[in-house]
């Protein structure tokens, strides 16, 4: 019946006959030709429309979609060009709301519009009918039609749901340009899209955009398909394995056997009854484990709840070693390791006998500074084994994150303990000796700062109840034997400086190397290469040469490395069948290293006058290093090159400001220092320098220029200068001692107040050495300076006897109060 409707009205309306049509605006749609659709009107200018077209016999009625939706009142402007003839099938008003209409309509033709007519209350046009898509017969239509009816049978295989009649309908239809009106009906399209279809004027041009369209929404289909295959999987998957848990369950209560998670939390249960728990982490550990036995064990809380109670199972919250409190035993094994380093071994007898009578006391917090190859790190398990204690060790060189040393708290996933808490697990003892290593090359940034962390940790006041982040529970640490190693002092923080007990370690002397490497690096690295003792010989003599021409250390570290490069070499011939035995003498050694590595800094046999021999203190142990003046006629003020920081060059300017003020005094012209510039060098410039302690060999190099007199080649000086002419102390005095002895000095001159230094130096390492003290830079000056030639400066009277020295502007007393205790190394 609807066929033959359609065949009448297009009977009555031929192709390109002119009608005037009250127009409805469509949002959101396009109704095509031959396609049935409901409306509902509401807008008043919709409502009059509706009101026309009903009033006529033929209920005809034009439709153009808007080209913007939220236009409420649209204009002409606003509505496209080309519109569909409709025809009102039924008309039903709205319960309860006469100002709404509902509405089913049936496409007829499509139209164009040639003018409006009326614009109130409703719109009005002039339209002309439009002719159906031209019908083309070519082979690229007819692609177009097989690719079509292939994408419409794949959408309909991945939509099963859709009702066998519209099934029907679409495979059934032979009319491709109504094909493509129903899908277009049908398709969620855009606006702009159905427009194109509905303003095609072939079937070429219908059939190419509906291909483009229809190919788009299959590949949507595809995808959403796939999207929903694999949660049906997962939500299959989940459901099997639902379903098998519960058929576990039933089957483990046939047998009498509990379930899996409740067979992990029984054990924990024991563990927790059995362990020795202080009772505050008990109660803890009991709130824990309750709240473990009321998750199922696929819960996100679950694992995070079972390793959080494994990690206190596994503490030594009470658990402790027993320390070995023989001694003369402790000793022996302290000597067995290592040579000399009487300090530290007397510290570490002091705490084992404190210990033996009264066991309650806390364990020392040390702090071995040193050059690297002392022997810090290894004397930390040295210690360990003389206490019978466990021994950890942690390096915390670049450590940046503070969480590192407390933890993360269990928000976070993956969190962990930090390394202290893990140290203490690993020991599974609460007091063993545990080493920082490298605590002065800790980090900072935005994370934190692990070295305030360390305050609490190395606290004695504090550390009986640390927290860490993860555990959030009081562990003691009270009882750990906490040892820090640093390289220098001046990268640690104060606050932190304060809490351990600090305990330096100088370079060796040569003297000392020789015993270290006879009593344990020659045997040790001869073990290492795989040789008997008396197939490798290295004398005395030998390891003397390796010492003073192949390394240059404070340490033993290089020596080890180069007598295992002789061990070595021997092995090869050994394994060659060259040789059964091998005695290595000095004159050997170029064939075994190669030619000398170091040519160490010797006493210059001749001074020029301007230069000083000076001595300095680096990571490395003690230097000699040379000032080295000169006048700069027409010049003004000091020129200071050589890398010196700061205060190595206010030492420089110290000492031109002292000689100038005290020119008279000393007999030197004070039109020296108003004519020429003073140019001051001290080798090697590529190395920094800095301190103090550069002070009385800058003076004495200053006096040596401007008096004639050169400084004594076969002396050696250090120490800080005044404006008032005292002499200061100053740190690293063994090392620069020692580093006098290597260059060949025969005499060194040191600050008064660092006598006591002194006495630390092993006496034959003071061997053919004379040490000259002095408090002011006179008494400097007589020391240092050549005798005078032409009486420049004054050491005796017209009798003979030494002149007194000159008053400093402050006497000893006031300095002491001002200047008190030893300067820290430089």
């Amino acid at each position: 019946m609807e066929d033959m409707n359609q065949e009448l009205n297009q009977d009555q309306q031929p192709q390109g006959k002119i009608l005037e049509l009250p127009i409805l605006p469509l949002r959101n749609t396009v109704i095509f030709p031959s396609g049935i659709s409901p409306l509902t009107v509401g807008r008043a200018m919709s409502l009059a429309a509706a009101e026309a077209a009903l009033s006529t016999e033929e209920k005809l009625l034009g439709v153009i979609a808007q080209r913007e939706d939220n236009d409420t009142e649209p204009t002409r402007d606003n509505l496209y060009a080309t519109g569909t003839v409709v025809v009102i099938n039924r008309m039903m008003r709205a319960p309860g709301n006469e100002e709404v209409l509902h509405l089913i309509v049936q496409g007829q033709e499509r139209f164009r519009v040639l003018g409006f007519t009326e614009q109130e209350p409703m719109l009005k046009a002039r339209v002309e009918i439009l002719p159906e898509p031209l019908r083309e017969k070519s082979l690229e239509v007819e692609a177009l039609r097989r690719n079509i009816t292939a994408l419409v049978q794949k959408a309909l295989n991945l939509l099963p749901n859709i009702p066998a009649e519209i099934r029907s309908i679409v495979t059934s239809n032979d009319d491709y340009v109504r094909l493509a009106y129903f899908l277009g009906s049908v398709l969620e399209l855009e606006v702009e899209k159905e427009q194109a279809l509905l303003e095609a004027g072939t079937e070429g041009e219908l059939l190419g955009l509906m291909h483009t369209y229809l190919s788009h929404e299959v590949d949507v289909l595809e995808i959403r398909n796939k999207i929903s295959n694999q949660a049906q999987e997962e939500l299959g998957k989940a459901q099997r394995d639902y379903i098998l848990r519960e058929q576990m369950k039933q089957i483990q209560k046939e047998l009498g056997e509990s379930e899996p998670e409740q067979a992990e939390a029984l054990m924990l249960r024991e563990r927790v009854e059995k362990a020795d728990l202080p009772e505050e982490i008990r109660k803890e550990a009991e709130r824990e484990l309750r709240r473990l036995e009321r998750l199922p064990s696929a819960a996100p809380d679950y694992n995070v709840i079972r390793t959080y109670l494994e990690w206190i199972l596994d503490l030594p919250w009470n658990k402790s070693t027993e320390d070995a409190l023989d001694l003369n035993n402790a000793r022996t094994v302290l000597d067995e390791d290592h040579y000399d380093l009487v300090d530290i071994k007397d510290r570490i007898l002091e705490h084992l006998a404190v210990i033996k009578l009264n066991p309650t006391s806390k364990a020392p917090i040390l702090c071995f500074v040193g050059p690297p190859g002392v022997g810090k790190t290894s004397l930390g398990q040295s210690i360990a084994r003389a206490m019978g204690r466990k021994f950890e060790r942690m390096s915390l060189g670049g450590v940046r994150d503070e969480a590192e040393l407390r933890g993360h708290r269990r928000t976070y996933i993956g969190s962990m303990p930090g390394r202290i808490i893990q140290a203490l697990r690993r020991a599974g003892v609460n007091n063993p000796v545990m080493m920082l290593d490298e605590v002065d090359k800790l980090g900072m940034d935005f994370r934190g700062d692990p070295a305030s962390a360390l305050l609490e940790i190395l606290d004695p006041a504090q550390n009986f109840s640390f927290r860490d982040h993860y555990l959030d529970l009081p562990f003691d640490l009270s009882k750990v034997f906490f040892i820090a190693t640093a390289n220098s002092l001046a990268p640690i923080p104060p606050a932190l400086r304060d809490r351990m007990e600090i305990i330096q370690l100088a370079g060796y002397s040569e003297e000392e190397k020789l015993h270290i490497a006879r009593q344990y690096l020659v045997k040790r690295q001869i073990k290492e290469a795989g040789l008997r003792e008396d197939q490798l010989q290295i004398p005395d003599e030998t390891i003397q040469a390796v010492i003073s021409r192949y390394t240059r250390e404070a340490g033993v570290r290089q020596l080890e490395r180069t007598i295992g490069k002789l061990g070595r070499k021997v092995a090869l011939k050994v394994a060659q069948g060259n040789g059964e035995a091998f005695i290595i003498k000095p004159e050997e050694l170029e064939d075994y290293l190669g030619h000398e590595r170091f040519f160490q800094e010797s006493a210059r046999d001749i001074l020029p006058t301007g230069v000083a021999t000076g001595l300095a203190v680096t990571d490395m142990g003690g230097e000699v290093l040379f000032i080295e003046a000169m006048k700069l006629p027409g010049s003004k003020g000091l020129t200071l090159t050589g890398q010196l920081g700061e205060v190595m060059q206010e030492s420089a300017k110290a000492a031109h400001s002292y000689l100038w003020g005290h020119s008279v005094d000393l007999g030197i012209n004070c039109l020296d220092f108003e004519k020429n510039g003073i140019h001051v060098h001290v080798p090697a410039g590529a190395i920094p320098k800095d301190g103090p302690s550069a002070g009385v060999a800058i003076v004495s190099a200053f006096a040596s220029l401007c008096s004639g007199r050169p400084v004594r080649s076969d002396t050696a000086m250090t120490g800080e200068i005044t404006l008032s002419g005292l002499v200061f102390p100053v740190g690293g005095i063994k090392g620069k001692v020692l580093a006098a002895r290597r260059a060949g000095i025969k005499r060194v001159v040191l600050p008064k107040r660092n006598e006591p230094d002194v006495k630390d130096i092993p006496e034959e390492s003071l061997q053919g050495l004379e040490i000259v003290f002095v408090q002011t830079i006179d008494e400097a000056l007589r020391q240092t300076l050549t005798p005078e030639v032409s009486g420049q400066i004054k050491d005796t009277d017209e009798l003979g006897a030494p002149l007194p020295l000159k008053e400093p502007v402050r006497d000893s007393n006031e300095a002491r109060a001002s200047f008190g205790g030893q300067r820290q190394s430089e």
